[in-house]
């Protein structure tokens, strides 16, 4: 009986030590990408999260959607434009290498509330 107890001790151990290695090689591998990573959605004139922030310095990737329509995200502050397409994701990486406030907003005609779709791109000083 003590031999039982003394395997599923060690099977169990054995299970949670594999499941905490792989969570800190998971997160070993967000982090040594160096990229601080935004999943957004454009749909219905917005852009979720509608706010973004990071520190300047930073490398920063964005994983857009357009749900609904075809869409664009254009950042004049970092010379970004890029057409999103209806059901298709894409990905917008660069650096954030200026402090401030910087406005982003669709670039695609996409419907009558076009023109309030807009975020912001907060970056702060280090």
């Amino acid at each position: 009986m003590a031999i039982k107890q003394r395997c599923g001790s060690i099977l169990v151990l054995a299970l949670f030590m594999t499941c905490l290695a792989s969570t800190a090689l998971a997160a070993g591998q967000a982090a040594s990408s160096g990229y601080h990573e935004f999943t957004m959605t454009a749909k219905n004139f917005e852009f979720d999260p509608s706010t973004i922030t990071v520190k300047k310095g930073e490398k920063v990737r964005l994983i857009i959607t357009a749900a609904d329509h075809d869409h664009g995200f254009k950042l004049d502050a970092f010379d970004i434009d890029q057409v999103l397409k209806k059901g298709d994701t894409e990905t917008i990486e660069f650096t954030a290498t200026k402090a401030g406030t910087f406005e982003f907003k669709c670039s695609v005609y996409c419907g009558k509330g076009h023109r309030r779709m807009k975020g912001k791109l907060v970056v702060e000083e280090q």
